[in-house]
């Protein structure tokens, strides 16, 4: 896209992409569709993408209404400039890898301030955890595949093969630290790495 957008930006122009409709509209669908599992369901960060893609004239304002005593409603539609763009980022984004961010990853960079006494049993309570996430998952694309088309439940099947591909490593890695294939001390750990550290610094000299 011209500018960086977030997955916000492209749920509010794929909803778009299909009718015209106002925010509670698309906060409905993406209930009833389940990509709550994907996006976190917040008014506001709806409101910013919307306001976003309105600066960046993607989507216009097309009417205002009012239901009874219900506050005002602004029905969005997607602009021609928003039609191209939006198939042009999605392509981009499925065609591509990117290195998103991860707070396990990021955790398991500073494991070894852990000794793996402490780190198994925390990573077999992740483990306890990706299992349930992984039934409740797999139960709810269940409830809906004799009334939702596959192509609409395929980003919940990935969801679920990245939890099982997660849930086999840390089994691996835990396996491992038991039979001590894979083990570390802080101490022994911290000097070799200044050791690296220095080393690397003469090499640049």
């Amino acid at each position: 896209m011209t500018k960086k957008f977030g997955i916000w930006e492209i749920a509010v122009l794929a909803l778009l992409r299909e009718a015209p409709m106002h925010p509670y509209q698309m906060q409905s669908l993406l209930s009833e569709r389940h990509k709550d599992e994907i996006l976190a369901l917040k008014k506001g960060s709806l409101y910013h993408a919307i306001g976003r893609l309105m600066r960046a004239e993607l989507i216009l304002a097309k009417d205002t209404s009012r239901n009874g005593r219900r506050p005002e409603r602004t029905t969005y539609a997607i602009t021609p400039a928003g039609r191209k763009e939006f198939i042009c980022a999605l392509r981009q984004i499925v065609a591509v890898p990117q290195r998103e961010s991860s707070e396990f990853m990021a955790a398991m960079s500073f494991l070894v301030h852990l000794t793996p006494a402490e780190a198994i049993p925390r990573l077999e309570e992740r483990c306890h955890h990706l299992e349930e996430q992984i039934t409740a998952f797999s139960s709810s694309v269940a409830a809906v595949t004799q009334r939702v088309a596959r192509i609409n439940l395929v980003e919940s099947e990935y969801l679920v093969a990245m939890l099982k591909a997660e849930l086999t490593w840390v089994r691996n890695l835990i396996a491992e630290m038991r039979d001590e294939t894979f083990s570390w001390d802080f101490k022994t750990a911290v000097r070799d790495s200044r050791t690296s550290a220095t080393a690397a610094g003469h090499l640049e000299e």
